[in-house]
């Protein structure tokens, strides 16, 4: 028999999830869990959300693929029982783990969907994931028995908007998110592992400069100096040509050529492809004279791996080889 998810308000007004049973069976479980809950409750103030969780999730809905990345990076892929806003395809290394995972919706759930699967908690790489029209209000999740967490590289209100997104601050999201999720060594494992894959990217040539176009054509969409695009261009030692401190923004094409940057990273999404991208560089006799463009310097990333996640710091990595293909790497 299911546990039933009830909520209660701790005196300190975070959010506390506990469980009742209903017989004698669910008593065991009980137990069970609560023999492997060390560490528990555990609280954080999530992009200005209060969470606690008096035990580890069991039941966790992943939205948009940082978060899946995530969880499966983290070895919980059982726990997982439904997953929404796939940004392409799951990297090589998890996609076994991932290929019977039930996709709730393409785009971002309703909180009907996500509420049929008896989740205790949703984990988000956005916060617009959490609305009305969407997985549902945080506050009305909780009221349901339901835990929130979204991405904290992806807080948006003052205060919690990281300042400027570096790897550092991103390996501390995940030893959070272990917390978070009960698996507080496999998070220090994987911090581990990703340090060690980051300190062997190679940088670039000193002064090599880089655009990095998400997507828009009329006027592209492109990333600036605090997000994960300048986290991973940092790393490679690019100089972003785009200055605007924002995580992205949109950047007219008149001084993207001013800028002429010697390299473009275009990142690939099944609706705006690195292909489509590259045509409509070369097409535009505009666009078509800049240096990067006259070269074919052009560095595709996988849109999974264009927000602060799991896929960061191999997203470096990638871009670093692609780097040296043009002899633009530090020998």
């Amino acid at each position: 028999m299911r546990l039933t998810p009830l909520v209660s308000l701790a005196a300190s007004g975070l959010l506390v999830l506990t469980a009742t049973t209903a017989c004698s069976s669910d008593a065991a479980v009980d137990e069970t869990e609560g023999s492997a809950a060390a560490g528990y409750p555990v609280s954080v103030d999530n992009c200005g959300t209060g969470v606690t969780l008096a035990k580890p999730p069991q039941r966790i809905v992943t939205i948009k693929s940082t978060s899946t990345d995530l969880v499966l990076a983290l070895g919980l892929a059982d726990k997982i029982v439904g997953t929404a806003f796939a940004d392409g395809p799951v990297a090589e290394e998890w996609a076994e783990d991932a290929a019977d995972l039930p996709v709730l919706a393409e785009q971002a759930p309703s909180q009907e969907v996500v509420l049929e699967t008896e989740p205790d908690l949703v984990l988000a790489g956005w916060e617009s994931n959490f609305t009305a029209d969407t997985a549902g209000e945080r506050d009305m999740l909780a009221k349901l028995g339901v835990a929130t967490y979204v991405a904290p590289s992806a807080c948006q209100e003052p205060g919690y908007q990281p300042a400027k997104m570096t790897f550092d601050l991103l390996f501390e999201h995940f030893t959070e998110a272990g917390r978070v999720l009960g698996v507080p060594e496999a998070a220090e494992k994987l911090v581990a592992q990703q340090r060690a894959a980051l300190d062997k990217v190679g940088k670039a040539l000193p002064g090599t400069t880089a655009l990095w176009w998400s997507s828009g054509e009329d006027t592209p969409f492109v990333g600036g100096t605090i997000g994960a695009p300048q986290m991973v261009l940092d790393a490679l030692g690019l100089e972003n040509v785009v200055r605007e401190k924002a995580t992205w923004t949109s950047y007219g094409w008149e001084a993207i050529v001013d800028a002429d940057p010697d390299v473009i990273v275009l990142v690939d999404a099944a609706w705006n492809s690195a292909k489509d991208k590259i045509a409509s560089l070369e097409a535009n006799p505009a666009t078509a004279e800049l240096t990067a463009v006259r070269k074919s310097r052009y560095l595709v990333v996988p849109f999974p791996a264009a927000e602060a996640g799991v896929r960061s710091v191999s997203a470096a990595l990638e871009l670093a080889d692609q780097l040296e293909r043009y002899d633009l790497l530090v020998r």
